[in-house]
């Protein structure tokens, strides 16, 4: 085995839940991501919907579990030494679907993985593979141009060791509405809940104690909150010393709304994030995409009787870069989503 070594990293993640054309919908899910080489692995998959088993919403025992199987401190679940690296974000079952891997540890300064060479242990991630039985068929679905890994020992155990002391990712997944429009908010926050968000609804958050207010993510404003409300709850968050995402609805349009909670919501690097632009300027769209991903852009509008006007103006896989898409008239407002980013962006009146 080649003594090359990649570097070894974790960054929150988000796979972008959301109410879609039709009713349909799909779950927000939160979680810990694999950075190699400065990379999301992820990225490195191609178009793949799926989450590591690092999420936030699974038991705080499962979860450690998981981070101890990938130190190798505790047996792999799947024969052969395969471990999951990437499951489905809906059911996580392997019969949907599972990028998986052998994991292995080795010595440092042992080129030739004999484990003669001694030094502390490294960890080597090898012979990616997507299964969905018990076996993994690699001469048919490995994943040939990925890895081997090699990861120096301390710097792949301090980073999951991060997740055993405190570091696990948890909470900031509710959000708190504001305003007076009772049936829009119970609207949204039905959807919310159904893909997964917590959502309250509130005229204000006075007499609000601060460890409940530190269990929000995101604070969304309807459009017709006056602005002495909307400080006054920016302060009582100030005040309790919660760092908290404010969200201005653009539109009573559910769908949209949802989408801009879940953008504030998400908590990865700008810089890791596969949908990297949106800009709607002279009849068309214009999103730009860092690695090769299937996008959706979906254009939201009002007619003059309020009724919701929807359009799926694309849905493909697209390569990486720019890409400008016409737009029907009177296009509004315009959603774009990946399988792990969202953005939003409103015409210009």
């Amino acid at each position: 085995m080649s003594g090359e070594y990649a570097t070894f990293g974790l960054a929150p993640a988000m796979r972008a839940g959301g109410v879609l054309a039709g009713g349909d919908y799909q779950v927000h899910r939160e979680f810990v991501d694999f950075i190699v080489n400065g990379r999301p692995l992820l990225f490195q998959l191609a178009d793949l919907d799926a989450v590591s088993p690092l999420a936030s919403d699974i038991p705080p025992a499962i979860f450690t579990t998981h981070v101890r199987r990938l130190l190798l401190e505790a047996e792999a679940p799947l024969l052969d030494g395969r471990y999951v690296i990437y499951g489905c974000p809906e059911c996580e079952g392997l019969e949907c679907g599972a990028v998986t891997a052998v994991i292995e540890q080795t010595r440092a300064g042992d080129d030739d993985g004999d484990g003669d060479d001694g030094g502390d242990g490294d960890y080597v991630w090898r012979d990616f593979a997507w299964q969905t039985s018990d076996h993994a068929d690699l001469e048919l679905n490995g994943y040939h141009g990925i890895g081997p890994f090699r990861f120096r020992g301390d710097e792949y155990r301090a980073e999951l060791g991060r997740l055993l002391n405190g570091g696990a990712p948890g909470g900031g997944r509710r959000v708190l509405l504001i305003g007076a429009r009772v049936a829009l908010n119970a609207k949204l926050a039905a959807a919310l809940r159904t893909i997964g968000i917590g959502a309250e609804i509130a005229a204000d958050a006075r007499g609000v104690p601060a460890e409940e207010l530190r269990t929000y993510g995101a604070v969304a404003f309807a459009r017709e909150v006056p602005a002495r409300t909307r400080d006054a709850v920016r302060a009582s968050f100030e005040g309790a010393g919660v760092d908290v995402a404010f969200v201005d609805g653009l539109a009573p349009i559910v769908p949209l709304l949802v989408a801009q909670i879940e953008y504030a919501l998400d908590r990865s690097p700008l810089a890791q994030r596969r949908l990297a632009r949106l800009a709607v300027s002279g009849g068309s769209a214009v999103t730009e995409v860092t690695s090769r991903c299937r996008v959706r852009l979906t254009v939201y509008r009002q007619d003059r009787l309020f009724r919701t006007r929807v359009h799926e103006a694309l849905d493909e896989v697209l390569e990486p870069g720019e890409h400008r898409v016409a737009l029907p008239d009177r296009a509004r407002y315009v959603v774009a989503r990946t399988p792990d980013s969202v953005l939003v962006s409103a015409a210009a009146p």
